[in-house]
């Protein structure tokens, strides 16, 4: 059987629309619909036709413009500081117990939480920050966003721009264990240094 390329490239563009509508995380979704949606524009140009070029240019266009709104600062992010005991903090953890015990199982559910920040993007809530204050230090204790916002950047705003909210609060530094091996990039992605005094990371404010 003779190989198609104008056939290959239609499954291959077929392929990435499918596993990008598998996709929970939002970035992810919208580059792998990029990357489809430029097969699809491929394709169109190879068998001739001018309607699939012209949809796929234009959700081409749409994936860049909302991946520039996700990744480039267009999104409204923001951080709430709310009572320990607050009846949708608990509610949040409960709600995503088992998405929190998958990629920070050492955190323990039934503990009381001394300090909480509620993330939210565009005014949603988007995850959690909780911890132990120890004077100026906050000793996080779960470090949580949701799965659609991971790719978001909301960590680096937080620790970046966002840290007002820990300064308005007398933190002056933050102090976390690393927890597990696929955490630890992230928190020297957003300023986290490792102290082998103690054993922990380190962001000063």
């Amino acid at each position: 059987m003779a190989f198609d390329v104008q056939e290959s490239v239609g499954y291959l563009a077929s392929a990435l629309v499918v596993v990008s509508l598998a996709m929970t995380s939002v970035v992810r979704l919208r580059v792998i619909s990029l990357a489809g949606s430029l097969a699809f524009l491929v394709y169109g140009v190879l068998i001739g036709s001018v309607p699939i070029v012209v949809t796929n240019a234009a959700i081409a266009c749409l994936n860049v413009w909302f991946l520039w709104r996700e990744l480039g600062g267009g999104r409204d992010l923001g951080a709430i500081v709310v009572p320990p005991d607050s009846p949708f903090l608990l509610d949040f953890l409960e709600h995503h117990a088992t998405d929190i015990s998958r990629f920070q199982p050492d955190y323990d559910l039934s503990a009381p939480v001394g300090f909480a920040i509620v993330l939210t993007r565009d005014g949603l809530p988007a995850g959690v920050v909780l911890g132990e204050r120890d004077g100026t230090t906050l000793h996080v204790t779960l470090d949580h966003v949701l799965r659609a916002y991971r790719d978001s950047r909301l960590g680096k705003w937080l620790y970046g721009p966002g840290a007002r909210v820990f300064r308005t609060a007398g933190i002056a530094s933050v102090s976390t264990p690393g927890g597990t091996e696929s955490h630890r990039p992230y928190l020297l992605r957003v300023g986290f240094e490792y102290d082998p005094a103690t054993a922990r990371y380190i962001r000063e404010l």
